[in-house]
């Protein structure tokens, strides 16, 4: 059994436009010490459903399981899910500065939040506790700045007081949601050597949130490409970058600059996302995909494995083998398209 397994998440919202589809049908499993990514354009739903697993998305519709150490998520009470939170589940939000509270210093709320799993530990030994979780994620003089509030970090400093809290209680799981959004490159290499440290050092799992395949390339085990609040392509992060399958993540590989060699220009994805309420039942992807031909405007593919492997996967009607999926390539780009497939 894996550490943390979801299966056919689906959440959805009520608005006064209609029913938002945010999630349809998402399903991946988290080992110890893994490292998942989830990528995707803005709206995708990759943060809709990590919030959901960790009940943060209050008047949703939900259905799906998502066990944790066999525990069901998704049918927790509130208080269950406070004590899984933090103990078991660490999260690190995309804005640190409005996740921490702006009247409260930094060490107060490491204290508060270890207290609040354990109240046997004191005050004084959940402050030493604090400041030593500050010199671990390398903010100087931590038992200086612990003192400090939220405003008196910088971006990159006040994302390490987050991964600071979020490891306090050693939890199995790291919920990571664009943990270096906003930050200069410089800032962001740091954010992600102390979280892949920690990793090293606690054996914690992490679900690693975001749109930016740099990242992805350097800490990612498997990835999960979403689209329209589904899972586009499921694979190792090897596969990915150079067996994918899907036209979405090739489309996203493709608008990737490059470095060294012949200067090529940038290879966009045309068209937009759509929009989440009403989906047809046909492949999402199919208005902006190069590929596409009758049947994906039909009927939505499944996500089944491809070239073979079982543990990759892809929603795509393309054909699975390698050798079929090239000449359908090929057919594309000098214009005679896929349907002859």
């Amino acid at each position: 059994m894996a550490l943390l397994e979801v299966d056919d998440l689906h959440v959805s919202f009520q608005t006064p436009d209609g029913v938002v589809e945010a999630v349809r049908g998402l399903s991946f499993e988290v080992d110890d010490g893994q490292t998942l990514a989830i990528v995707g354009e803005s709206g995708s739903g990759k943060s809709v459903a990590t919030q959901t697993i960790t009940g943060l998305t209050r008047g949703a519709t939900v259905s799906g399981r998502a066990r944790f150490k066999g525990t069901d998520l998704l049918h927790c009470s509130t208080e269950q899910l406070r004590q899984i939170r933090g103990a078991g589940i660490g999260m690190i939000f995309q804005d640190p500065l409005s996740s921490l509270h702006p009247y409260y210093r930094v060490g107060w709320q490491i204290v508060e939040m270890i207290r609040a799993h354990d109240r046997t530990v004191t005050k004084a030994q959940a402050r030493r506790r604090a400041v030593e979780l500050l010199g671990l994620v390398g903010i100087p003089a931590p038992e200086n700045r612990v003192d400090d509030y939220p405003h008196q970090f910088s971006g990159g400093m006040r994302q390490r007081v987050m991964i600071a809290m979020a490891m306090a209680l050693n939890p199995a799981l790291l919920i990571a949601d664009e943990p270096t959004t906003a930050l200069d490159v410089t800032v962001q290499e740091q954010v992600l050597s102390v979280m892949g440290r920690l990793q090293e050092e606690f054996g914690t799992a992490i679900v690693l949130i975001t749109h930016d395949l740099g990242i992805v390339a350097e800490l990612s085990d498997e990835v999960v490409v979403m689209y329209a609040g589904t899972a586009m392509e499921r694979a190792s992060r090897r596969t990915i970058f150079y067996e994918h399958h899907h036209p979405y993540t090739e489309g996203l590989l493709g608008s990737l600059p490059r470095t060294g060699g012949t200067r090529e220009r940038l290879t966009p994805i045309p068209g937009l996302p759509p929009s989440l309420i009403g989906l047809p039942d046909a492949c999402p992807f199919a208005p902006r995909c190069g590929y596409a031909w009758s049947r994906c405007h039909e009927q939505a593919p499944p996500l089944s494995p491809v070239y073979s492997d079982p543990h990759h996967l892809s929603a795509c009607w393309l054909p699975g083998q390698r050798d079929e999926r090239a000449q359908a390539r090929r057919r594309t780009q000098t214009g005679s398209g896929v349907r002859a497939a």
